[in-house]
């Protein structure tokens, strides 16, 4: 029989995580699959004894980069892949590959390595930095999700603030795109198809995830933002994505980041399609050609 791991975060109190998992067991098992849903640290990682009873595959819905690789060595095909979770939850990297590919996206400058104890405050850096792209700006952290450590700054004493707060931290310095400011698309993609999308909006926020009080609607995508959110999941090469669109001036999309652990439940709510059931159906297909 076909068998598979859901496995979340233990370390999260939060229902919307354990309910993440449950909406994917809950699929699985509707396609005959027996489902388990684990915690990470419920799996013990003991480098000197097999895993008992390995599952046929793993929805790893968590940023355990070590976990993942250790299911993965042994060999148990993992979806996402641990390197795909990797990119995709360290945002600087993330970039990298979107950069790389040519996909539009906001000016972006990858912050260097700054030591806690130290700083470089005097060297001409970060004047640069305001010179090129200007305020307000985006200052997001290299690991964040739901909206969480992106901040808008809007002046020169928040900026120098922020930067001296952020060393020994992974960040970017981002153009803050003012034409979408508290509105974006978040697309949903499964392998080779855009399964669901939904147009997210805030009228209290620049940020316009539902977690911070967004509210989110159907949306009809045009040709070109289908073909922008698919570029951008083929990327970072993710089979799972959730992928947020930014406006340009003139509505044109724009990739403000790819997400490889997508909360499902608001576009599901929103639009009436599980994507967990297109996440299985996908495993199935690909477990069944690599036989």
């Amino acid at each position: 029989m076909t068998t598979c791991w859901v496995i979340y975060n233990g370390s999260l109190t939060s229902d919307k995580f354990s309910d993440q998992a449950e909406l994917i067991a809950e699929a699985a098992q509707n396609a005959d699959i027996e489902a388990t849903i684990y915690k990470n640290n419920e799996i013990l990682m003991d480098l000197k004894r097999k895993l008992v009873n390995p599952p046929s595959f793993v929805v790893f819905l968590d940023k355990d980069i070590l976990l993942a690789h250790y299911l993965k060595n042994a060999g148990i095909p993992i979806f996402n892949d641990p390197e795909v979770i990797e990119t995709c939850d360290n945002k600087a990297k993330q970039y990298l590959k979107l950069a790389s590919a040519g996909l539009p996206m906001p000016k972006t400058i990858i912050a260097p390595k700054v030591y806690p104890n130290f700083s470089i405050q005097s060297s001409g850096y970060y004047e640069r930095v305001l010179q090129d792209l200007g305020l307000p700006m985006i200052i997001k952290e290299g690991h964040g999700s739901f909206g969480m450590k992106v901040y808008l700054i809007e002046t020169e004493e928040a900026f120098y603030e922020k930067t001296d707060e952020l060393r020994g931290v992974d960040y970017v310095f981002q153009e803050f795109i003012a034409s979408s400011r508290g509105r974006d698309l978040r697309v949903n993609i499964v392998g080779n198809d855009i399964v669901a999308a939904m147009y997210r909006h805030s009228d209290t926020d620049f940020r316009a995830n539902i977690t911070n009080g967004g509210k989110a609607s159907v949306v009809e995508l045009t040709p070109v933002q289908r073909e922008i959110a698919m570029k951008a999941a083929k990327a970072v090469n993710a089979e799972f994505a959730g992928v947020d669109l930014l406006f340009g001036e003139n509505e044109e999309p724009i990739v403000c980041e790819v997400n490889a652990a997508a909360h499902i439940r608001n576009i599901y709510n929103v639009t009436g399609i599980n994507v967990a059931d297109a996440m299985i159906s996908y495993v199935l297909r690909k477990l069944e050609l690599t036989r």
